[in-house]
């Protein structure tokens, strides 16, 4: 049974001092695994509607991070990624691994395509399970693309299709996203208020309308906790601003 309605009046912890120094160079994976972790079906819904009606979830989905790293070895390397690997049910009896993938590093990749590809059959190869490989596209520019790789010669060709979906986009409709109940699309608009804004008091401007929507939304205690740790996380205060927050 969810708790009752949480008073964010409660004096809240404040940043880590390592938290107020990445004010400048904004972490963006760490928050997004951890809401991914709190919020999968949430995320689901938000994001892949119609694979999120496949998913039997009455049987809780099972996180894999080290069957990931086994086979994603080099991730840590060059971009960041907050990459997450989960195994599900669907309603037709079948186990499926989701491999959901996150661009967070702000910038187009020409390899991006790729390296979806390279991941699903890594994982495919080793383990022999269906593998569902979707992407989350959060940098700032409307011309990057993905969803779709090709090679091939004399005949032998390869084609990958991947359902990916552009933040940008979702933010042309910012009143959905207010009236929505899904807490992901909170984790969607610090985002991308993180990526707008770079001033520190217009980031904190953001931060209490966010908090002051969570309240409005009438979450529970352990919900808005854990979205303020997301929220604070993507929307960093330069030090001198942390204790008005």
């Amino acid at each position: 049974m969810d708790e009752k309605p949480f008073n964010f009046e409660t004096k809240q912890k404040p940043m880590t001092e390592t938290q107020s120094q990445q004010s400048t160079h904004d972490d963006y994976d760490s928050p997004w695994k951890e809401a991914l972790e709190a919020y999968f079906p949430e995320f689901m819904t938000l994001f892949f509607p119609v694979i999120h009606q496949e998913i039997d979830w009455g049987i809780p989905p099972r996180f894999m991070d080290k069957e990931l790293q086994q086979v994603v070895r080099d991730a840590k390397l060059g971009r960041r990624y907050a990459d997450k690997l989960i195994q599900v049910w669907t309603l037709e009896g079948k186990k499926t691994w989701v491999l959901i993938h996150v661009e967070v590093q702000g910038q187009s990749e020409p390899d991006f395509n790729e390296r979806m590809y390279v991941y699903n059959y890594r994982l495919f190869d080793r383990y022999q399970v269906d593998v569902i490989s979707l992407a989350i596209l959060t940098d700032p520019s409307p011309n990057f693309r993905a969803g779709e790789y090709r090679c091939g010669r004399w005949g032998c060709d390869v084609q990958f299709r991947f359902p990916t979906v552009k933040l940008l986009d979702l933010g042309h409709d910012w009143e959905t996203l207010e009236a929505s109940d899904n807490p992901f699309t909170l984790v969607v608009m610090a985002h991308l208020m993180a990526q707008k804004n770079r001033d520190g008091k217009k980031r904190l401007d953001a931060k209490l309308q966010l908090i002051r929507l969570m309240y409005h939304r009438g979450y529970s205690k352990k919900r808005i906790l854990t979205l303020f740790r997301v929220i604070d996380w993507l929307l960093h205060l330069p030090p001198e601003l942390v204790p008005q927050f």
